[in-house]
Parts: C-alpha cells; structure tokens; sequence
C-alpha cells in the first residue's frame, strides 16, 4: 500500500460526466417530453453511453468529504473520543467509512480534518491493503507460486476509488504489478524484481512482523457494547423489547448477522466481561454461520474450478486472514490449517503422479469425481 498526499478538484467528475455525454455511442436514450403547445418533433433525444451514466453516478468529492466528516464525527461521538488515535494507533472503528472516503480525508488539504484523523485514515487504508492480502500471501507460502498474491493485489488496486487509482503512486504501483505479472508468467516462483512494488514491501513488513495489527480485541468489545446498548436503546423507544428471536412477532429483532467477524469474536469470547450468557450465544450463533458460509463459498468456487487443490488453497486464504480471535470464536484451530496444507501438498503430489502416469489433468479430475 503507498502513503499519498494529493489534493483532487471537486470539479473533476462534472467535467468528466460532461466529456462522456459528448462521446457517448450506446443506445439507451431518455427523451424529454416537448413542453405544452409545441409539437412532439421538438422533443430533445439524449443517448448516453455506459460510461456517460456512470459518469453521472459519481459523488463529486465534495459531497464525499462531506459525508466523511459526518460518518467519523459521528463514530467519535458514539465512542467518546476526540481522536481517533492513542499512543499512534488505531483506537476507533473505522469500517463504516468506504475506500473512496479514507483516502479523501487522508488527502484532504483544508482543515475539515485534523491531523490525527488523516493519519488514522491512512493507518485504516494500510491496515486494509495488509488483510486483503494475508490470504494470497499464505497460499503463495504454501504452494511456492506468486502469480496469485500479485493477482489479488492488482484486483486491490483495480477497486480503488477514482482519485486513488489517479495518484501518481498507486499508478506507480500498478504499472510494477503489471510489469511483474509478465515475469511470473514465464517463472511464477520467483519474487519478482521491479521497481515501486507493493507485494515486495507487504512480504518485506509482513516477514518483520510490521504489517499493520488489527485494532486490540478489548476495544473492539468496547464499541460492540455501544452499538448493542444503544440498539436496545432504540428498540425500547420503540415500544419492544429487544430480541434476538429472528421470529419474533412482539419484539425487535436484533440481527447480529450484519456485524463483522471480529465484532462477533469480541462478543464469543467476552473480553473485558462485558456480555450476557444470552449475548455470548447469539453471538456464536452468528458467528459459525458466517464461518460456515464461508467455508460453503470456498467450496463452491473450488468445485468451478480445474484445479484439484483449489479447495484447499481456499481454506488456506481464509484462515490466513482471520485474526486470532476470530479463528478462535469461530472453532478453527492450527489443526485445521495444517489438514488444509496437508491436502493441498497430497493432492499436488497424486496430480503430479497422475501426470508422470501418462494421464492428463482433466482425467485426473474425473478420476476424483469432479
């Protein structure tokens, strides 16, 4: 991930929108009805092309910044805290802000924000980049290949907001993932040697134990405490009584579904003692279906493929980029990575044996029922 610093003008999307209705080729129309008492020959025909459209789609970075501060101001209120850092780190939950978001308030050059908060933008932009790929980066340790890591992390880059993908270092960036790609194509298990790579300095920081840790699970508990209270809160305002009975006809239901893994684990393992019997339950209730849904898509993806070893590979990435708390919450022990690793190491060893046999790939996975 790169540190950035630029400043976009807010007028940038209008005239990009303009440019594309001017060029627009496609053939979705949206017609103007003529006014009253003139004839429907003067009615104006606009056709706009896919880009045109999505060009109109756009919030112009104003509006974004906007938002940003009302999202954040909101997230520090609802945590009781001025600053979302303590001691240089994170200290405030930062998801509820979008890709486009952080990186609008980490370059923002007014003073809508303070210093802190566009360094913690910055360190929540890193921490993201570190997550996405500790998956790739433990399936590249275990099979000996980084096509995949280097895939992953140009489909990271790929989805960047448009201001990102425009600063001269993420296009920096891109260009040396591209330049790798083509040297792994002939030797994917060599790292590869260009200039303004991003994965040589994830695996040079993750190797030294300095990729960015996720935020203490205490604190996390801390902010599901806040959003679970002011929830029974709004419930009891209402006339119910909060629930965590999904079939509820009296009461509101509490759907614990939309928190994140590691809000759940917070929850599954109690830390700092701050949930009920009744909420520690709901919470490990939620948290194996998120675990079993992502074992079921991980599996799903696997049977598309022709790789025999996918299903493993899979599991790989998935443990890897759990936090410790939340392999714990969700019953996944070093066991179970290991049987992963062992399967993928068996199963690329019958392939090969298979190969030398005579047989091809695709029989082998007819042999193997798929």
């Amino acid at each position: 991930m790169v540190s950035v610093n630029t400043a976009y003008s807010a007028t940038s999307y209008a005239n990009l929108a303009a440019t594309a209705i001017a060029n627009s080729a496609k053939t979705t129309s949206a017609t103007t009805p003529a006014p009253a008492g003139t004839s429907e020959s003067a009615a104006t025909s606009v056709t706009l092309s896919d880009a045109a459209k999505a060009a109109l789609q756009v919030k112009d970075l104003a509006t974004v910044l906007g938002e940003a501060r009302q999202k954040l101001t909101a997230s520090l209120t609802g945590a009781g805290r001025t600053s979302p850092l303590q001691g240089g780190k994170l200290a405030l939950d930062m998801t509820g802000l979008d890709a486009r978001e952080l990186f609008a308030i980490a370059n923002s050059s007014d003073d809508s924000f303070t210093a802190d908060e566009k360094t913690a933008s910055g360190l929540e932009m890193q921490r993201r980049f570190d997550a996405a790929m500790a998956g790739p980066a433990a399936i590249a340790d275990v099979t000996g290949s980084y096509a995949g890591l280097y895939q992953a992390a140009a489909d990271y880059l790929d989805k960047m907001g448009p201001e990102e993908r425009a600063d001269a270092k993420t296009v920096a960036a891109r260009a040396a993932l591209t330049e790798a790609g083509k040297q792994l194509a002939t030797d994917p298990k060599t790292l590869p040697d260009v200039k303004d790579d991003p994965i040589a300095l994830y695996l040079a920081l993750a190797e030294a134990g300095e990729t960015t840790a996720p935020r203490d699970i205490t604190d996390v508990a801390g902010d599901v405490r806040s959003t679970l209270d002011k929830k029974y809160a709004d419930a009891v305002a209402g006339g119910k009584a909060p629930t965590f009975n999904k079939n509820t006809k009296v009461g509101t239901y509490i759907d614990l579904s939309t928190f994140d893994s590691r809000s759940l684990s917070a929850m599954v393992l109690n830390s700092g003692s701050q949930f009920s019997p009744e909420e520690v339950g709901a919470a490990n209730t939620a948290m194996r279906a998120k675990s079993g849904a992502a074992l079921l898509a991980g599996f799903q993806s696997a049977a598309k493929s022709s790789d025999p070893t996918a299903f493993s590979q899979n599991i790989i990435s998935i443990y890897s980029s759990m936090s410790a708390e939340e392999r714990q919450a969700a019953g996944w022990s070093d066991s179970f990575y290991q049987a992963a690793v062992d399967s993928y190491a068996t199963t690329t060893k019958l392939t090969q044996m298979f190969a030398d046999a005579g047989a091809d790939t695709t029989s082998f996975m007819s042999w193997m029922g798929k």
